[in-house]
């Protein structure tokens, strides 16, 4: 692997001091509009309010308060784990204050870390719901307690401020320091053999030895990753995979257990394996992406098919109207996906990342930003219930978006992914430059050797394939650009003009390298054919045998009840599919030929025979997967069968 000298760091929430790429951060990399800089947009504006509001009211930012008075136990609130969501919201923040400098979120963050700062130890311990007089021990639960995973929420959003605001005088790195200054002392080769239940401390701790320079602190994080499979934790009902506890990391084939828990630890030991140089390790967790991505992995690219333990199913288990996909699991895939491309710069990562950004990231929030889907089901029976705009939610029993759950960590986990995402669309390896993700976007930033690269990223995708890639600076020597043609874009072409040539030609799904000195006015121009295609399931997908999934581009596409007032029908799963057609695209909407099933009205649902389809083909329109929801309570489904 290559090691790069990087300073200052990029301002990225993933900085490897090795690897094949390395990340362009907010400071070099803007997204200024599109689907993206919308959604943005509401972000900063609503989201991170509301998410602060909610902290507030639900009284989880005054259990620090509490912690200070000496008013715990009794008057806290919360799960276990909702110091984890504070802290969430101040990498949120952070993120969004060094892509915005807006004073009055410096101000909001200021005040949150005065709050925690109070509240830590002496020691550096740093936990509202152990420790004191009244409350359990220090970490005497660490199958459910979720003190290690906490104070990795803490070390990742001390990174966050530091790199956009390095020496910030607000001291929370200080606090992110002593912290971990005691974890190392608590659990090092010396101390307790032991892991968290829930991954997360070995992120947090790899990206602060990172920010920081202290080795010790990568050194814990490995301790932690090598300690799973020894099964230090108690067995449950669901098995020690729950806690990727029943094997060493190295050694797993496959993804398993909670899906949550898997990819953050899965993102962990690729910081680890590359940080240390451990080849075996890195090709581990690669061949375990391989076997996640290819049979359990929905369509959406969300991850989880079991509701009682938010877990990954057996190979092919994706029931559709049972899918879990928890919001955190694909912000947890897209985590672990984008280091793997980093350390490799294989664009199969990539094309994860984008589908999981488009199909599960981007359906969580409503479009106002205030409230969220927990889960992400592929099939909705029967419609949803209005969630109360006051009201706090179970987690996955809100059958609409909600405005907060009980378990509260998917609205800061989004609110903190939109706020960095100029961070995962582009990366640079001391040669030139690698597009990954397409949004209307300004790219500024210097190579290894001190050529200054300047372009502006036009597009409207994914409405249209467009790319429109302006050169704004003049280059005396060629560099490389390269750019990412999706796995799904067959019949790619790519424009070239120079003021010297004029080239076009087709390209494959992959990458495509254009090496050129670049002048001022150049332009390369990529069109990805994002005409609608049905896909098919794998036959050994038992829950969709027999289906179909229509997708346009990168997004996922469905059914929605409130597009069958033509057929008379409101359940979704009373329509099919008329074999032998296309979906077809007009007026900005796609449609597909579907008939209307019969419904047979004896005691016995089975037969020998299936019924004929019961009315002529009547065209009906998809809506993105993304929207679904959003006119109000429907059924829907993203796989349709096909008329018999």
């Amino acid at each position: 692997m290559t090691i790069h000298t990087i300073s200052p760091a990029p301002l990225a929430p993933a900085v490897p001091t090795r690897g094949r790429l390395r990340p362009l951060g907010l400071g070099d990399v803007r997204i200024t509009g599109g689907f993206w800089g919308e959604r943005q947009d509401v972000n900063a504006r609503h989201t991170l309010a509301h998410i602060g509001s909610r902290l507030e009211s639900e009284g989880w930012l005054p259990n620090f308060d509490l912690a200070v008075s000496g008013g715990l136990p009794e008057g806290r609130r919360g799960r276990e784990f909702s110091d984890s969501e504070v802290y969430k919201y101040l990498e949120a923040l952070a993120w969004e204050i060094g892509r915005s400098d807006d004073d009055e979120l410096e101000e909001r963050f200021r005040a949150v870390v005065a709050r925690v700062a109070a509240a830590q130890e002496e020691d550096g311990y740093l936990n509202t719901r152990f420790g004191r007089p009244g409350q359990g021990e220090r970490w005497s639960d660490l199958e459910w307690g979720h003190e290690l995973y906490c104070l990795g929420h803490l070390f990742q959003a001390a990174v966050a401020r530091e790199r956009t605001r390095p020496g910030s005088d607000d001291g929370l790195l200080g606090i992110a320091r002593r912290a971990a200054d005691l974890v190392c002392g608590e659990f090092d080769a010396d101390g307790r053999d032991a892991i968290c239940g829930h991954a997360e401390i070995e992120v947090g701790l790899a990206e602060l030895s990172r920010v920081t320079g202290d080795r010790r602190y990568l050194a814990q994080a490995r301790l932690f990753i090598e300690r799973h499979g020894r099964g230090s934790l108690r067995d449950i009902e669901w098995g020690r995979k729950y806690f990727q506890d029943d094997q060493p990391v190295r050694e797993a084939r496959v993804l398993r257990g909670h899906a949550v828990r898997a990819n953050y630890l899965a993102a962990g030991a690729v910081d680890v394996a590359v940080d240390t140089g451990d080849a075996e390790l890195l090709k581990a967790l690669r061949r375990q992406w391989e076997r996640t991505v290819a049979r359990r992995t929905y369509i959406t690219g969300g991850q989880g098919s079991h509701h009682q333990d938010e877990a990954f199913g057996d190979d092919w288990e994706l029931p559709p109207d049972r899918a879990y996909s928890e919001t955190c699991a694909g912000i947890g895939s897209i985590m672990f996906s984008w280091r793997l491309l980093l350390s490799g710069a294989d664009p199969r990562y990539a094309d994860l990342i984008e589908r999981t950004l488009y199909n599960v990231l981007a359906t969580s929030p409503a479009p106002d930003g205030r409230s969220f889907y927990y889960a992400n089901t592929l099939h909705q029976r029967v419609p949803g219930t209005p969630a109360d705009p006051d009201g706090t939610s179970p987690r996955a029993s809100s059958s609409l978006r909600a405005p907060w759950f009980e378990v509260s960590c998917c609205p800061p986990n989004v609110a903190r992914t939109l706020a960095s995402l100029d961070a995962y669309v582009a990366t640079t390896d001391g040669e030139g430059i690698q597009l990954h993700q397409y949004a209307p976007s300004s790219i500024r930033t210097v190579l290894d050797d001190g050529r200054e690269v300047a372009f502006d990223v036009e597009t409207n995708y994914p409405a249209d394939g467009r790319v429109t890639i302006t050169h704004t600076g003049d280059a005396d020597k060629a560099w490389t650009l390269s750019v990412r043609v999706p796995a799904w874009a067959e019949g790619a072409t790519l424009r070239i003009v120079t003021a010297d040539f004029v080239q076009q030609r087709p390209v494959e799904p992959g990458v495509v390298d254009i090496r050129h000195a670049f002048r001022a006015g150049d332009v390369v121009q990529l069109d990805l054919p994002v005409t609608p295609r049905m896909s098919q399931p794998d036959p050994r997908i038992d829950a969709v045998r027999g289906c179909v999934a229509v997708e346009r581009g990168p997004e996922v596409l469905a059914l929605e009840s409130v597009d069958l007032t033509s057929l008379r029908v409101e359940d979704v799963g009373r329509v099919a599919i008329v074999p032998g057609t296309a979906p077809v695209e007009r007026d900005g909407r796609v449609w597909v030929s579907v008939t209307r099933l019969p419904v047979g009205e004896g005691r016995w649902p089975y037969g020998e025979e299936p019924q004929s389809a019961q009315t002529e083909p009547v065209e009906v329109a998809l809506v993105p997967y993304h929207d679904w929801a959003q006119r109000g309570p429907s059924t829907m489904r993203v796989w349709i069968p096909l008329a018999p």
